[in-house]
């Protein structure tokens, strides 16, 4: 009887582990749709690598000057090959083509938001405004988020994921994101249901 191992049973939604690779827990169908979409494109670029450095060390190895020391321009030429390396790429992205375009189509939803959402990723901070909602001067809701520094993080906190002024959104409603990042690489969204 096989025994149950618990990391292959555990889920980690909130948060990546230390050495993992790989994407983090999905808490939704188009995320895991995204994930799977990226191994089976991930499966072709590993096929496509070893085709290209197999081809690459075969002809490094028998065309050689000892193996071939006479060199004749119309004496290595093939259509075949050529037909081959330029149907190939083209085939592939058919291939691909297929799952990405049913991917889009499917998180394609024609519904109309609840809220809207303009986040703005800074150098060091995050900045929200509320464009369907207004305060008392008339103007949008607007917050700025700093990441909590290390010296000031809690038991339980994570290092360089939370913030002082989280974005707090309802439950069970479409939200529609407007992300801009100026000199960032990612965006981290804290949210509290």
């Amino acid at each position: 009887m096989l025994k149950n191992i618990s990391i292959f049973n555990t889920i980690f939604n909130d948060a990546p582990q230390p050495w993992q690779i790989g994407f983090q827990d999905s808490a939704a169908p188009a995320f895991t749709g995204i994930v799977e979409l990226h191994n089976t494109i991930f499966f072709y670029l590993i096929i496509t690598c070893v085709g290209v450095f197999w081809i690459l060390g075969s002809v490094m190895y028998y065309y050689n000057s000892q193996n071939s020391p006479i060199v004749h321009k119309y004496l290595n030429h093939g259509t075949l090959i050529e037909l081959i390396w330029t149907i190939t790429p083209a085939l592939i992205l058919i291939v691909i083509a297929f799952p990405s375009f049913r991917l889009l189509y499917l998180l394609d939803e024609v519904t109309s938001p609840t809220i809207t959402i303009k986040v703005v990723g800074h150098q060091w901070y995050w900045s929200y405004e509320y464009s369907d909602y207004v305060n008392e001067n008339g103007n949008s809701v607007e917050f700025d988020s700093y990441m909590i520094p290390e010296s000031d993080l809690e038991l339980g906190q994570l290092r360089l994921l939370d913030v002082d002024n989280k974005m707090v959104i309802p439950v069970d409603c479409h939200i529609r994101l407007i992300v801009t990042g100026i000199h960032s690489a990612l965006i981290y969204f804290n949210i509290i249901i």
